[in-house]
């Protein structure tokens, strides 16, 4: 290609208008924007106006634009959990190149088949598994791959989810309910199942998992709770959850409140909380989704992880343990630390490992900035987290999952596959 990529956007939502807007904006010679496609006519608007788009380069909904030529050469397709897989099947029928949002689909079959298209119609398939991209993490990676420690033995990773994130999103949020969006090990942790595999860099064979929706229940409701915030609860002013006084914080303070409402003015926001389901008691929603939940892997190489996910945490933080067998690694993705110690010797080395700008520790800037270099490069297969290589964390947050549901009963990963091919080819 050797020239500036043109992008369209579907979805200009959270995602698409505050982690990718800002680095195509400050770097305008990376990319030409073509054209965006969004329902909502806020979000739309406001794209629109940002990249000075013409009218007839801004679409209501996805079919819209795909009934159009093709006008550019890559579509970042930002949509929510279970409206990925149909726009990227016609993307890539159409010719386009594609950066999809995490989970590539809450069905495996779906995410099969948009790899397999992929790689039929010779088109890039990114996922956005930003976390490769932190510096954070490839401080990590390549730390094992130059031999720090050795062989990995056993990895013991902890995403804390922190609190008010946890009630946010997956108790009041667009992803409370698994049937809606996605299960948590996949609309949240499929981040972590990635890291997890790329950092084991073995194919991962038996998979056993438990967890369950433990506290944000009506049963665990205080005394004279109300059904919202805003009904008068007793409760309220002193429930750590409070909608009230979360979403009425300074926007820079808490990012969270800028999404419940456009544009997110105090009034406005105040008025989703009296409203919407950003208002409701956290101990009376339709939420179902897992609030803690441990994952146990082994891989062939013989190493085995352990992964946990809890809803309860102070901070929202990732924390990890790889042990090899001539030394040992600690990172803590808050602080931008990585404690290595080496057993020759008995050598410590801390390395400070500041993220980049922009969201998730520069790892939004990180993925975009290496899609963009892959199309002027022509480089459309073997990508960082192309779709082949998310494939395989995908299956193994499915395969959690179906442990989980069995009361933690082993599933063979190379069975689990086998089954999901033979149901695709019947």
């Amino acid at each position: 290609m050797k020239r500036k990529p043109s992008l369209a956007v579907i979805g200009a939502g959270a995602r698409g208008l505050l982690s990718y807007a800002p680095y195509l904006s400050q770097f305008p010679d990376e990319a030409e924007i073509a054209a965006v496609a969004e329902p909502n006519g806020q979000r739309r608007n406001a794209f629109a106006e940002k990249f000075g788009l013409p009218g007839e380069r801004v679409f209501t909904s996805w079919e819209q634009l795909f009934d159009q030529p093709r006008i550019c050469d890559a579509l970042l397709i930002c949509t929510q959990d279970r409206m990925h897989f149909e726009p990227t099947m016609a993307a890539l029928r159409k010719g386009y190149h594609v950066l999809l949002e995490k989970p590539m689909s809450n069905d495996p079959a779906e995410c099969l088949a948009m790899t397999e298209r992929a790689r039929r119609s010779g088109r890039l398939l990114t996922i956005c598994h930003v976390s490769r991209y932190i510096p954070f993490w490839k401080r990590i990676k390549t730390l094992i791959s130059e031999g720090a420690i050795g062989e990995v033995i056993s990895i013991q990773h902890n995403e804390n989810v922190g609190y008010l994130h946890y009630a946010h999103s997956f108790v009041r949020g667009n992803w409370r309910i698994a049937s809606l969006s996605s299960p948590m090990i996949l609309a949240k942790s499929c981040h972590d199942m990635d890291l997890i595999r790329w950092l084991a860099d073995s194919d991962c064979v038996r998979v056993s998992s438990f967890g369950s929706l433990s506290h944000f229940r009506p049963e665990q409701a205080p005394e004279d709770a109300a059904d919202r915030c805003t009904d008068g609860c007793a409760a309220e002013a002193a429930c750590p959850y409070s909608a009230v006084r979360f979403y009425s914080q300074d926007l820079e303070a808490n990012p969270y409140a800028a999404l419940i409402a456009d544009p997110p003015t105090l009034e406005n926001r105040m008025n989703a909380v009296l409203t919407g389901p950003y208002g409701k008691c956290v101990y009376r929603t339709d939420n179902d989704v897992v609030d803690h939940q441990v994952v146990n892997m082994e891989f062939a190489s013989g190493a085995t992880a352990m992964f946990s996910m809890c809803g309860f945490t102070r901070d929202t933080n990732r924390i990890v343990q790889i042990m090899g067998t001539k030394g040992e690694i600690r990172g803590d993705l808050l602080k931008e630390e990585v404690d290595l110690f080496e057993f020759a010797g008995g050598t410590r080395t801390l390395f400070r490992t500041p993220g980049g700008e922009g969201g998730h520790h520069g790892g939004d800037a990180g993925v975009l900035r290496q899609f963009l270099s892959d199309l002027r490069e022509e480089r459309f297969a073997g990508s960082l987290t192309s779709a082949e290589a998310s494939l395989e964390s995908h299956l193994m947050a499915f395969a959690a999952e179906v442990s989980r549901l069995r009361q933690g009963e082993v599933v063979d990963l190379r069975s689990f596959r086998s089954s999901l091919a033979a149901a695709a080819m019947s």
